[in-house]
């Protein structure tokens, strides 16, 4: 039998990288998306060679569809097949609404959104070929419980889950099952600027009292790739140490 593969976007670091390591792990094969960490990039793809698997890095903007088809043709050229999708890659930037520009809007609901589209675009030709697939989506507690720093992000992040309900629909009768996770407030590189009194405030909205690891993340999106998670679509799993009920 062929191995799995699976293409994990925005892998060079934090949850990307995580869930790349974790799905070697568990026997798949790995594309390794990055747009700007080339080095980063390198890193996971050794580590997830040091696991016995084969792994490539692969540049490309997700919000250029042009792109994105030419990653997932090097996918299928270099590893054979495609079998999951991870759609991880993402940009935030603090910013309130009335700073906002309608330019940054525009980049950020590329990213964040349509890049998931173009993504899950390209590879559904590649999952029917072999009789089916998983799109896995990483949207955010903040789609459900909104900030005051960053609307776009909000916005293009509930449309994740918008969108991967309404592929989870469309694409059932082919055997493409696509859900979706939804992290709290994960240890990555959006909270390295949090100051000491920062970090106090945000413990105190989790009910668990910390903050979650990306291998957490990883861990959720290995399951939903698995044999076990074989009769679920259309769902948002939410890892976010209980801050979604206070």
């Amino acid at each position: 039998m062929a191995a799995r593969v699976a293409l994990v976007t925005g892998a060079s670091r934090g949850i990307g990288a995580a869930t790349a390591r974790r799905l070697a792990e568990d026997g798949f094969d790995v594309a390794v998306n990055y747009v700007s960490s080339p080095e980063k990039a390198d890193e996971t793809v050794r580590a997830i060679e040091g696991l016995g698997r084969r792994a490539i890095p692969l540049r490309a903007d997700v919000s250029q569809f042009a792109e994105v088809q030419h990653m997932v043709s090097e996918v299928v050229a270099h590893l054979g097949r495609l079998d999951v999708l991870v759609n991880n890659a993402g940009v935030y930037e603090r910013a309130v609404f009335d700073r906002t520009t309608p330019e940054q809007w525009d980049r950020r609901i590329a990213v964040n959104l349509s890049g998931a589209f173009y993504c899950a675009k390209a590879a559904v030709p590649e999952m029917r070929k072999t009789g089916g697939g998983r799109i896995i989506n990483i949207t955010s507690q903040l789609a459900f419980r909104g900030t005051t720093h960053g609307a776009d992000y909000v916005a293009a992040k509930a449309g994740i889950v918008g969108l991967t309900k309404a592929l989870a629909l469309e694409l059932a009768k082919d055997r493409i099952l696509v859900n979706a996770v939804a992290p709290g407030s994960i240890e990555t590189d959006i909270l390295a600027g949090d100051s000491p009194e920062d970090r106090e405030r945000r413990l105190k909205t989790i009910p668990l009292g910390r903050v979650g690891l990306p291998e957490e993340i990883a861990a959720a999106v290995a399951f939903l790739a698995s044999p076990d998670a074989a009769y679920i679509t259309g769902q948002v799993l939410h890892v976010n140490g209980g801050s979604l009920l206070v």
